[in-house]
């Protein structure tokens, strides 16, 4: 599994006009070539009655699904401008669509190249570019009486927390980067002296957003 990887958080789209062409730049996850396909059949669902839809992803740890389409665009205008818009943000595991309702104007091959790179551009900021990260679930189990200073030490180091529960006594579910799990039990364990039962869960991917 990759350590971490950039992509996008959700759903998401965008438009715009250039030269009386309307332009929406559609981009979502994906896990695969068939959820890449699959949506990108839906946006052609959706907006059959546009003049293109072209689009590209790139999928797989070592991205070893990549496709791209011109849709009718004259060659290398469309979905080699998006694919390159991907690539250029460092993106995995992410499908782009863009939409064109033809305005009438002809925009020429560079104009081409410009419009679908910034339809692809603005419908992953639509999306919401995040940085995943693979993290290990480690419950912290401890009294009461080092709640409140394990607490603050954990927000001191940014430590994302995946749940808190009170019972005899209290379970934080802390999420540290994989690579640091090791490190990070060693931590808490002399931060609290030894008394903290710590259980190691299950390998996750948590979103962190661009800042």
């Amino acid at each position: 599994m990759l350590e971490r990887f950039w992509t996008v958080k959700d759903y998401g789209c965008r438009e715009f006009v250039i030269r009386k062409s309307r332009f929406i730049g559609h981009a979502r996850p994906v896990e695969n070539e068939e959820e890449a396909m699959a949506f990108i059949e839906s946006i052609r669902k959706k907006y059959w009655d546009a003049t293109h839809n072209c689009y590209a992803y790139v999928a797989g740890e070592r991205d070893e699904w990549q496709k791209s389409s011109d849709d009718g665009e004259p060659a290398g205008t469309a979905g080699r401008p998006i694919l390159e818009v991907i690539k250029n943000r460092g993106l995995k595991f992410v499908a782009v669509v863009v939409t064109r309702y033809f305005g009438g104007i002809q925009l020429g091959a560079g104009g081409l190249v410009r419009a679908y790179a910034e339809g692809a551009a603005a419908g992953i900021d639509a999306a919401g570019p995040v940085e995943k990260i693979l993290c290990q679930e480690i419950q912290v189990n401890v009294d009461y009486t080092w709640y409140g200073r394990l607490e603050s030490e954990l927000r001191a180091r940014g430590v994302r927390i995946g749940g808190t529960s009170f019972t005899d006594r209290v379970r934080v579910v802390c999420l540290p980067p994989a690579s640091e799990a090791e490190r990070f039990q060693a931590w808490i364990t002399d931060l609290t002296q030894g008394q903290a039962a710590l259980q190691t869960g299950n390998l996750r991917y948590e979103c962190f957003e661009a800042s």
